[in-house]
């Protein structure tokens, strides 16, 4: 893993995407909620293959502004750039970005840390008992 790392991940804006199905809202556009999905989606495949064996990353922190709407129908697309390793390794900090076919839609910055997976879903269901 480095610094630089980047990844990328493009889809069309469905209905299920918009802001008035989701909840987040009653228009027919690009949910802030959805697209804050894809920027972590988009940061965790990024960094995922060259993760240890039985190692995965959960988000801790995101700072996003969504600047213009998007409607159904237009293709998104979301980049991610690995700015700071942190914390021995354990904390991850990427730039997000998302532009549709118009232009930039939103920015900011996400952290995710990097988790034993099986020790980390182990400790959420123990909260159960």
């Amino acid at each position: 893993m480095h610094i630089g790392l980047q990844g990328t991940h493009d889809f069309i804006v469905t209905k299920a995407h918009l802001a008035s199905s989701v909840g987040s809202g009653q228009v027919n556009v690009l949910a802030t909620p959805m697209m804050i999905a894809a920027m972590e989606y988009t940061a965790a495949a990024s960094v995922a293959p060259v993760l240890e064996a039985g190692r995965t990353t959960v988000g801790t922190q995101i700072s996003v502004s969504h600047v213009a709407a998007t409607p159904a129908g237009m293709e998104v697309r979301v980049e991610t750039e690995l700015t700071e390793i942190s914390n021995n390794g354990r904390l991850l900090t990427f730039r997000v970005r998302a532009f549709d076919e118009a232009g930039l839609i939103g920015e900011g910055s996400h952290q995710r840390a990097v988790v034993d997976k099986a020790r980390f879903e182990a400790k959420a269901a123990a909260k159960k008992s």
